[in-house]
């Protein structure tokens, strides 16, 4: 328990912080999961959009800091791997 004025206001940060980082996680598995369920259908067009928003996503949350930089791009290149070898299957 902090026991300064300073310290109790950073844990407030802090504890508001994770909270914004945990949802901006969460955003992006399911965005991840809905990525999954498009790409098995055959809709190319659905599919890309939907890799779009979560590439965009991704972005921004290494943009923040939430990722960071070679997590945010080495998940993008395992999206876009995936998507790039249906499309070549079909």
């Amino acid at each position: 328990m902090p026991t300064q004025k300073a310290a109790f206001r950073a844990q407030r940060k802090s504890k508001k912080n994770a909270l914004r980082n945990k949802n901006v996680m969460e955003n992006i598995k399911y965005l991840l999961k809905q990525d999954e369920k498009t790409s098995g259908k055959n809709n190319a067009e659905k599919t890309k959009e939907s890799i779009e928003k979560t590439i965009q996503a991704i972005d921004r949350a290494a943009q923040k800091g939430i990722l960071k930089k070679n997590t945010a791009a080495r998940k993008k290149s395992r999206i876009m791997k995936k998507f790039n070898s249906l499309s070549k299957a079909k």
